[in-house]
């Protein structure tokens, strides 16, 4: 009988104003149909900017801008500039996330010139956030994005306007996270998130303030948190629809997860499924998306790794380390090397910018035998763990000084380093990460004489590097290598010495060394670790 009764009531009902009623529910598709429904000329500049707001979270980002710009001549026309100001605000902001920079900056002047004259509120403290929080913190000036938080807070604090507190407080901690006091930045972010997990907010500031928060944390490498706001934000995204941006958004950052733990053909299915609507709403989630198939593909040795790389880089991204990397795998340590000091010096001085770049020179450097570039490199990158002290980069400070170590000479030292490295990057979920440390524990007990323990850790990494599918397809003869010199290849992944080698197969330990010599010279690398890399990679390895 209710049913019939809801029924009734919708019959009765006048189209616009089932269309306000299913639009303050949140019924969003609903709302949007009835809209269009009602006849154009008896939309309100309010009912515009409430279809505008419905066709958003449907994805419907060219109706959305549209409806707003009418929203915002029918606010002019009504003589109510701050709203029309904070409509002209939301079509400037998609329009820069769009990567329509000049309309943009365009509908950001003209929310500010419609504010000229009225009293402080919450758009004039949204708009702060846009072009002095946010552009401060992408442009790496942290101390002047606190600045322009405290500002947003004091603001909001005078208004009463819950809103403006959290973003405030929300600038703050990010602004403090980058400039290196992260405890307390995350403090802030992790108290502003729970304000958010108990609805205080409209659906498109509680879908902001978890991105910023999930992305701040992604920036410092701290996985733990950013995998337990990824999880949170996902519940909530449940409650909209689908096709909302915040959900590819947020769907992004649960793929930078996935590459960590070595689900890499989820990562490109995942990833391919979300560029489309990116393309539309979110040109620098769509890079980053790209970005990480690139990812996805050099790990797993595809050839088409560069073509991914290639869609990062024409929509705004730079590819690095990612790149070079590629062209580490691919036998170009002179032209890796060269590309990570680009993007080094790219970066400026931003230390987390800079971090996962000096990760990456680390292993290109030793690969290109220019080991004051690496020692540099692992330099820098532990002062960048030893002030924002976060797990990722802890790690991969670790990681980075167990290599230099080794690659001069100090093995002894190495091994309690490689040792944290592996264990810390086991605690992180991140298999891959840890592998690769096991393969420098190899070679650190084989220098040592240790050839037991040696063979453990090779074969634990194989063992990895297998279940997750790293290397490429190929099994034949890469880069011009004879049988023979695959045969050595492949027992020295298998963590063999040169008279184990020889045994093996009936030649001398000189042969043995002259063959590695020619090994080294034709797949571009100067250690067993590096070779044993290569023919993993290239599925070279004998072991099962």
């Amino acid at each position: 009988m209710e049913r019939v009764r809801d029924a009734v009531a919708d019959l009765d009902e006048e189209p616009r104003d089932r269309a306000r009623r299913l639009y303050a529910a949140r019924e969003w598709a609903a709302a949007a149909n009835a809209f269009s429904a009602v006849d154009p000329d008896q939309l309100t500049s309010d009912d515009l900017a409430a279809y505008a707001d419905a066709a958003w979270w449907l994805g419907r980002i060219g109706d959305c801008i549209r409806l707003n710009v009418e929203a915002c001549a029918a606010f002019e026309s009504a003589s109510r500039p701050v709203d029309a100001a904070a409509v002209a605000l939301r079509v400037g902001i998609f329009h820069l996330a769009r990567g329509d920079q000049s309309q943009g900056d365009g509908w950001l002047g003209h929310a500010e010139r419609l504010l000229e004259g009225s009293p402080e509120g919450r758009v004039h403290g949204l708009l702060r956030s846009l072009t002095g929080l946010d552009a401060n913190l992408l442009a790496g000036r942290p101390a002047a994005a606190l600045e322009v938080a405290g500002q947003i807070l004091d603001l909001g604090r005078r208004l009463e306007d819950p809103v403006l507190v959290a973003v405030g407080v929300n600038g703050e901690g990010r602004a403090l996270t980058m400039s290196g006091k992260v405890a307390g930045g995350l403090a802030l972010l992790d108290e502003v998130m729970v304000t958010v997990l108990q609805g205080k907010f409209d659906p498109f500031m509680t879908g902001v303030l978890y991105c910023h928060t999930i992305a701040a944390c992604h920036e410092v490498g701290d996985v733990r948190r950013m995998g337990q706001w990824t999880d949170l934000a996902e519940e909530w995204l449940t409650k909209v629809p689908a096709e909302a941006v915040f959900s590819a958004m947020c769907a992004v950052h649960r793929v930078q997860l996935r590459l960590m733990r070595g689900e890499w053909d989820k990562v490109e299915s995942q990833a391919l499924s979300l560029i489309p609507g990116l393309d539309a709403n979110r040109l620098d989630y769509a890079a980053q998306a790209w970005y990480l198939i690139g990812e996805a593909r050099r790990l797993r040795g595809q050839a088409n790794a560069a073509g991914a790389y290639a869609e990062a880089h024409v929509r705004g991204l730079d590819p690095q380390p990612g790149s070079a990397l590629l062209q580490l795998a691919g036998g170009d340590p002179g032209g890796a090397l060269a590309a990570v000091h680009a993007a080094l010096a790219a970066a400026g001085q931003a230390p987390l910018r800079r971090a996962a770049l000096c990760a990456a020179m680390v292993e290109i450097a030793i690969a290109a035998a220019q080991f004051q570039a690496a020692r540099d490199a692992v330099a820098e990158l532990e002062q960048t763990a030893s002030v924002y002290a976060t797990s990722g980069l802890e790690a991969m400070a670790a990681s980075g000084r167990g290599a230099v170590l080794l690659a001069d000479g100090r093995a002894v030292e190495a091994l309690p380093v490689l040792r944290d490295a592996c264990t810390r990057w086991y605690r992180l979920g991140s298999e891959y990460e840890a592998a690769k440390s096991c393969l420098l524990l190899a070679e650190a007990y084989r220098s040592l004489g240790d050839v037991a323990s040696a063979g453990r850790e090779s074969v634990r990494a194989q063992e990895i590097f297998a279940r997750l599918g790293a290397g490429g397809t190929e099994r034949g003869r890469p880069d011009g290598l004879s049988p023979r010199e695959c045969e050595v290849l492949a027992l020295v992944a298998d963590g063999c010495s040169n008279r184990e080698i020889g045994t093996a197969l009936f030649i001398s330990d000189r042969t043995v060394a002259r063959h590695l010599t020619n090994i080294y010279n034709k797949i571009g690398v100067v250690s067993r670790t590096q070779a044993a890399r290569y023919a993993i990679a290239h599925h070279l390895s004998t072991a099962p």
